[in-house]
Formats: structure tokens, C-alpha cells, sequence
């Protein structure tokens, strides 16, 4: 499989006596804006996929005054971060499923992605956000007698958000192997 993607891209000879190079198959160009969508893609879904699996079930179990004070260090990091991957590979999952050509495969596969990205981002903005900026504000020692049945709210669209991410991410992989 990956000899003959580097075979598509010119980039081996593959025992013929052609130059190797773009050039020598024009049919592989480069597809900037697939190869975008599914860096930033895979890299948004990973990431929080990653923490939905493996970070939050440990917070979880973690002391009422722990638990928030994690839960605010990471506001401070992927607080900052995702807000412009999740926008970003919205962004890219719509773009490629508008752009006629490419190497993304059919049209059905890229709006499914973008659909999935869009699902994605809404239900963070609706659900998630409030929650977050509700979860910086308190104070670990003295947290909202509900802090809990919010913080579990916020669990479980996490798992929505992670789930949809890592389809739409699958979706675009699929267009491309299938494209």
C-alpha cells in the first residue's frame, strides 16, 4: 500500500524504466486541501478522542478539588488549542467536500465528513462551551453543590464531540482510499 502510494506520486521508479517525479504522473498531483483535511482532521480526532478515552476517565476518579483543578489546567491547554483546530478542520472538511476534482473520492464521502465536523463543532459550542467557562470560574475548594451532574453533562457530549470527530476524520480517509 505505501509503495504504491510513493509509486502514484512518482516517487519510486517501480522497476520501469520512467523518471520518477510528479511529472512523470500527472494524475498524482498533490491535493493540498485533502492532504490538509486530513492532518488537521486526524490530528483534531486523535486529540480528543485521546482525551475522552484515556485523560477523562482518570480525572473522573479523582478527588471533587483535584478533579476541577485538572479539569481548569486543561481549559488552559486544549481550551486554547482546539477552539481553532475544531474550527479549522470544520473549515478544510467543508472546503474539500465543495472542491470539484481532487483526490478525495466521491462528493458522498466528503459531505458525510463535513457533516460529521459540523455535528462536531455544534454540539461543542452548544453543550461544551458553557460547561467549560462555567468550570473556570469555580473555586476547587468551594465547588457548586451540581458540580458533578455538570461536569457528567459535559462527559458525555465529550464522547459525542470525540466520536463524531474520529467518523469524520474515518469518512475522509475512506473518500481518499476509495478516490
Amino acid at each position: 500500500m505505501i509503495l504504491a502510494c510513493f509509486r502514484a506520486a512518482g516517487l519510486l521508479l517501480g522497476g520501469t524504466n520512467q523518471p520518477a517525479g510528479p511529472s512523470a504522473h500527472p494524475e498524482a498531483a498533490v491535493d493540498v486541501l485533502g492532504f490538509a483535511t486530513l492532518v488537521v482532521g486526524g490530528f483534531t480526532a486523535c486529540a480528543e478522542f485521546g482525551s475522552y478515552a484515556f485523560v477523562h476517565p482518570v480525572i473522573r476518579r479523582l478527588p471533587a478539588a483535584s478533579h476541577i483543578e485538572v479539569e481548569q489546567g486543561l481549559l488552559r491547554t486544549f481550551g486554547r488549542v482546539m477552539p481553532v483546530l475544531m474550527t479549522a478542520t470544520l473549515a478544510l472538511g467543508v472546503a474539500n467536500a465543495l472542491a470539484a476534482g481532487g483526490q478525495g473520492g466521491p462528493a458522498g464521502w466528503r459531505w458525510a465528513a463535513a457533516t460529521a465536523y459540523i455535528a462536531a463543532l455544534t454540539s461543542t459550542v452548544i453543550f461544551n462551551v458553557p460547561v467549560n467557562l462555567a468550570t473556570g470560574r469555580w473555586d476547587p475548594q468551594h465547588p457548586p453543590e451540581n458540580w458533578k451532574q455538570v461536569r457528567d453533562r459535559w462527559e458525555f457530549f465529550q464522547g459525542l464531540r470525540s466520536w463524531l470527530l474520529l467518523t469524520g476524520f474515518a469518512l475522509s480517509c475512506a473518500g481518499f482510499a476509495i478516490g
